[in-house]
């Protein structure tokens, strides 16, 4: 298990899912294969911060989707790159995941950006060194953008 790694996940197979709120999950890209292990093990949303491009099409939105809704998991998108993290963005990216109510994995290209996005989405709601210490706990740094996260970003 690595390290972050929530766990109360029992997956089949390796997967890197790292938990940052006892509701929020980030990892790097999923594949179609994997939704039946990621709702077997409590997941209920997904959402997708990758953008098509950086993927093949058996790996796009629309494929993961597909494979999500075939298993009974609700889907999102919201693809993010580092130009696209503006205040607008990172509250429909929080009004897709976190304030759902669901269980969520995020996930992106290696967890980063979908953690990053979480912290920006709470900044100015909790303090910036529970966020920093919630995503390294998850082992993701984010203490080079701690500056940003003591006041609201959205």
């Amino acid at each position: 298990m690595t390290a972050g790694q929530h766990p109360a996940l029992r997956l089949n197979h390796p997967m890197d899912i790292r938990q940052i709120t006892p509701r929020y999950f980030v990892s790097p890209q999923i594949d179609p294969s994997d939704m039946d292990a990621l709702r077997d093990a409590g997941i209920t949303r997904i959402l997708c911060n990758r953008p098509d491009a950086e993927v093949p099409p058996s790996h796009s939105a629309d494929a993961i989707r597909a494979a999500a809704e075939a298993a009974g998991l609700a889907f999102a998108v919201q693809p993010l790159t580092h130009q696209t993290m503006v205040p607008d963005v990172i509250a429909t990216n929080r009004a897709l995941g976190l304030d759902t109510g669901d269980v969520v994995l995020a996930y992106c290209a290696s967890g980063t950006r979908s953690t990053i996005a979480w912290a920006l989405g709470q900044a100015g709601t909790l303090p910036a060194d529970e966020i920093v210490a919630a995503a390294a706990a998850g082992g993701y740094d984010l203490s080079n953008i701690r500056p940003a996260l003591d006041q609201p970003f959205v």
